[in-house]
């Protein structure tokens, strides 16, 4: 079984799906999939490029315009989606210990994105059947019958992610499919494993041949031509700036719809009225961990800068500080370890150049800042950096504008809330951003103020399937999870139709 396949270790996997089959890439060409806990191949998968996702897509299109998914009854299609949901229950700790060997994060948190992913399938399915026949446009004549209706876009390319490779995923298959779209998905070269098995859980459930399709391969051949490809419809693409930037030039040639999240730099600001009582202080300071630390800092969520009130400053960071040196690194799927490692070599690298550079202007660094020291749960190969906090950061930063996507925490201070709200709003990014205080007004006020897509007032990473996740500025455009991820994949139709039609005589004859 191919959903088996895609789950074992250490042997060539057949990673590609086009028109119901697995097979290997066109060019035969193979890529080994590290863990990076220790730097070590444990899968090795296909290498698709252009010729694959030439071929996915034709499948996808042939699907499509074929008209029986797309004209397939709501509920036969919502029964899809929740039938996934219950595999994904049935395969929660393979697919949760699949996870956190793919991307290092712990083994805890790969459990809770499989409940996630499950949770935005039943939703969808929920979401779908729960809709009318349309909206009746009063035309203004008993004569005029005028409704406006949704029809699936047709043929969807998604690109997504290392950090949450099925988590992503399933933001765009499962209201792809709710609304009737077949699909080519491309997850990230360096974790596509889960998203392969959640194919081969849809094919399981009973996907029709040619609607659900994979290729796994790198982004400059693979994306690149879903991006450019005129029979794609829609891209949807999850990831850095400048990559989606390109998606956005390549699919402007043929118009098609786009949709992009890229990503943030996420302001945590705390007042001083949050930390009034020994119980509010260490929920604030908590939060501020979990904000900048979880996965390694490796969520486009992450609140890596903290904007605190001067008047304790000194006490939260200081606490802040002396958690953050305590947590415990090491391989994902041992207990006790609380944070993993980075996803690659080129991540830490890329981290610590972001380390190196804020020293340089001027950051103080009061923990962190390096590899730590091997152990029995922390290989020396492996890919981990330390919880970092930086100290006496401004936005001249270079590690303050851009997303560092690893565990480094920068530390601004203000005086009075409009500073507070200037230096949360100074960022080229509007994703997400957090309110910490105990003023119900303030808390209004501040909340409105902010442009970012998400904003938390005392809480910071929770989403909600029915709420939608987008973002402002260099965040990208669109709208994931909500009714507004459904319409993404929708596109609306007018039918006007005149039940007593007359001559309309506007010229002579």
């Amino acid at each position: 079984m191919a959903g088996q396949q895609a789950r074992q270790a250490g042997q060539t996997q057949r990673t590609i799906h086009v028109g119901g089959e697995w097979r290997e890439a066109d060019s035969r060409a193979t890529r080994e999939i590290l863990d990076p806990a220790d730097a070590k191949p444990f899968a090795v998968v296909a290498e698709g490029d252009e010729r694959d996702a030439d071929a996915a897509v034709a499948a996808a299109r042939r699907a499509f315009d074929s008209g029986e998914w797309p004209h397939t009854p709501v509920a036969e299609r919502a029964a899809l989606l929740r039938r996934v949901a219950d595999l994904l229950v049935r395969d929660r700790e393979s697919l949760g210990l699949l996870e956190s060997r793919d991307a290092g994060k712990t083994l805890e948190e790969g459990r809770v994105d499989i409940d996630c992913v499950a949770d935005a399938f039943r939703y969808f399915a929920d979401l779908v059947v729960g809709e009318g026949g349309g909206r009746v446009v009063d035309a203004g004549s008993p004569d005029i019958h005028s409704v406006v209706v949704h029809e699936p876009v047709g043929v969807c390319a998604m690109i997504t992610p290392w950090n949450y490779p099925l988590l992503q995923a399933s933001w765009k298959i499962a209201p792809a499919l709710a609304a009737g779209n077949t699909f080519v998905i491309k997850p990230s070269e360096i974790t596509p494993l889960t998203t392969a098995a959640l194919v081969d859980l849809l094919v399981e459930a009973g996907a029709p041949a040619g609607v659900a399709n994979i290729v796994t391969g790198p982004g400059h051949t693979v994306g690149a031509r879903l991006a450019e490809h005129p029979d794609v419809d829609l891209i949807s693409f999850t990831g850095g700036l400048a990559s989606g930037t390109k998606v956005a030039q390549a699919a402007a040639v043929s118009v098609k719809k786009v949709a992009l999240e890229l990503g943030g730099k996420n302001p945590n600001v705390v007042f001083a009225d949050a930390c009034q009582t020994d119980e509010d202080f260490d929920t604030a300071v908590d939060q501020a961990l979990n904000a900048a630390f979880i996965h390694s800092g490796q969520v486009c969520s992450a609140g890596g800068r903290l904007i605190v009130e001067e008047s304790v400053r000194e006490r939260f960071v200081a606490e802040l500080v002396r958690r953050a040196g305590r947590i415990r690194l090491g391989r994902g799927t041992e207990d006790g370890v609380e944070c993993g490692p980075l996803v690659s070599e080129q991540q830490r690298d890329k981290v610590e150049g972001f380390v190196a550079s804020a020293l340089a202007e001027g950051a103080v660094l009061r923990t962190g800042g390096r590899r730590p020291e091997p152990s029995d749960v922390r290989p020396a190969a492996g890919y981990f950096f330390e919880p970092t906090v930086l100290d006496q950061c401004h936005r001249g930063m270079k590690v303050v504008r851009e997303e560092v996507f690893g565990p480094v925490l920068t530390v601004e201070t203000f005086r009075t809330e409009d500073e507070a709200v200037a230096l949360a709003n100074d960022t080229e990014y509007g994703l997400a951003g957090a309110v910490w205080t105990s003023d119900a007004g303030r808390a209004r006020r501040v909340a409105g103020r902010l442009r970012h897509g998400t904003v938390w007032i005392n809480d910071f990473h929770p989403y909600l399937p029915q709420a939608e996740w987008g973002g402002f500025g260099k965040s990208g455009v669109g709208r994931e999870l909500g009714p507004a991820g459904l319409a993404e994949y929708r596109e609306t139709k007018h039918v006007y139709q005149n039940l007593a039609p007359k001559p309309v005589r506007w010229f002579a004859g």
